[in-house]
């Protein structure tokens, strides 16, 4: 789409009413759930929620206090996800703001709202912040009470009726851990400020000084602790870790004591972010995006080892199932995209009689690149191939495209010092292609070596044709 275009698109959604957008929101979600084709989806999600939260030119060219809604759900920033996988605890829809700050402003605290856009107004008008803080820290204290009185489940009390004119249920969800957050957002800021900004090794003296900082009731709730352990699962290198707390409280890693703890929940916190990762790899091997796959693998296979290494998991608990899933899911994404590898490098590199090089498929530059970043994916698969379930066909292939490009471009150099000017010519393109396989399995050294072979064979047939 053109910027013209997008500009269009954009004003067009700008000028609907809130509750539109809401819809439309909701149903390229749904579309995108659904498994259909998210391109078009996504490119609209993406401009419609720039419209409801401002661009982030907008956002960063005028004050902080023109916006309430921004002001209000800021403490909710580091739980924000954008994502259609399923939210975990600990974890709140970006897309459930937008109408829960309708409902608030309409029916849930109308006046609050009022009396918030009233403060802001006056500080505008001043220039000074020095009370933005405090009307800030009032409003969230008031919308949380509304939001925890509407939201929270009663006993006898049918509220299934006025909870869905709020939003879909998804927002309905996500309300109560709105609320939640809100209502405790000092003791939230004070165990952000006690806890160090990056825990490059959560060992023993960390886990005691981040246990000590977790030492707050309003932290300890079965609502809050998930928020909690998520604020400090961002600061771990490796998020995985997050499992230690739960082995440390328990005093054991029999999966059994952990999980009679409340903090048994970080497992599931842990387990839940590694099926998230692999089903990200999962859609980027289908899209033949593999920029990040080798980060991603490292991830996964430092969390699987983790939590197969530091925690006692029976094979038939609801722990130990979710994290043989995962790893059948990585196993299952990876090991047909591997097998696929040395079907297209001998696509490239098969010899050819002279006569049938004219009905050749051309070697697409473009093309190759690609297999080439296909070979090194294999090669990174090869690493952490064990802890992934993809050892027995990683280790095959590798070997397998090892021995089936030495072979051939051996060969090539050979088929370069005959055949009519035409072979030739494919035939150096083909060289150039096992060259930069080569590249990849066997070092820079070894290509180098066949580059000059290929660059002697050629030599040696201009020689020949000159001398005969």
């Amino acid at each position: 789409m053109s910027q013209t275009s997008t500009e269009r698109l954009r004003d067009y959604l700008a000028q609907l009413p809130p509750q539109a957008q809401a819809l439309l929101m909701r149903e390229f979600e749904r579309a995108i759930e659904r498994g259909e084709d998210a391109t078009v989806a996504n490119f609209v999600l993406d401009q419609l929620r720039k419209v409801v939260r401002g661009s982030q030119e907008e956002d960063e060219a005028r004050p902080r206090t023109d916006d309430p809604a921004r002001l209000l759900f800021h403490p909710l920033e580091p739980f924000l996800v954008e994502s259609n996988y399923p939210v975990r605890v600990g974890q709140i829809r970006r897309a459930s703001l937008q109408p829960v700050w309708q409902w608030l402003s309409r029916d849930g605290a109308p006046d609050a709202t009022r009396a918030f856009e009233t403060a802001l107004a006056e500080i505008r008008q001043t220039g000074s912040t020095a009370s933005l803080e405090s009307a800030a820290r009032r409003f969230q204290i008031a919308a949380a009470e509304a939001i925890v009185a509407t939201a929270a489940p009663v006993q006898g009390d049918d509220r299934h009726r006025p909870l869905a004119r709020i939003g879909s249920p998804k927002v309905v969800e996500d309300m109560l851990s709105i609320g939640a957050v809100l209502r405790v957002r000092e003791a939230m800021d004070a165990l952000a400020s006690r806890i160090p900004s990056q825990l490059r090794n959560f060992a023993d003296a960390q886990i005691s000084s981040v246990k000590s900082a977790l030492a707050v009731p309003s932290l300890q709730t079965p609502q809050m602790l998930p928020f909690a352990l998520s604020l400090i699962m961002q600061r771990l290198d490796a998020p995985w870790q997050i499992i230690r707390i739960a082995i440390k409280m328990a005093a054991s890693d029999d999966e059994l004591r952990v999980a009679a703890t409340p903090y048994g929940v970080a497992v599931t916190i842990a387990l839940h972010d590694l099926s998230y990762l692999a089903a990200c790899l999962r859609t980027d091997i289908r899209r033949g995006q593999f920029d990040n796959v080798g980060e991603q693998l490292k991830i996964l296979h430092d969390g699987v080892r983790g939590l197969r290494t530091e925690l006692d998991l029976r094979n038939d608990s609801a722990w130990g199932k979710q994290l043989t899933s995962i790893r059948a899911d990585i196993s299952n994404s990876l090991q047909a995209e591997i097998e696929s590898v040395p079907g297209r490098v001998r696509r490239f590199l098969r010899q050819r009689a002279d006569k049938d090089i004219a009905s050749a498929p051309k070697i697409d530059a473009a093309e190759v690149e690609e297999t080439a970043a296909l070979i090194d994916f294999v090669a990174v698969c090869r690493t952490y191939a064990s802890e992934l379930a993809i050892n027995e066909v990683t280790l095959r292939t590798y070997s397998d495209l090892q021995h089936y490009v030495e072979q051939s471009t051996e060969g090539l150099v050979q088929a370069l010092r005959g055949g009519d000017a035409k072979a030739r010519a494919y035939r150096q393109t083909q060289a150039m292609a096992a060259i930069r396989f080569c590249e990849i399995l066997f070092g820079h050294d070894y290509a180098s070596l066949m580059r000059r072979a290929v660059e002697n064979a050629g030599t040696a047939e201009r020689k020949s044709t000159r001398a005969s």
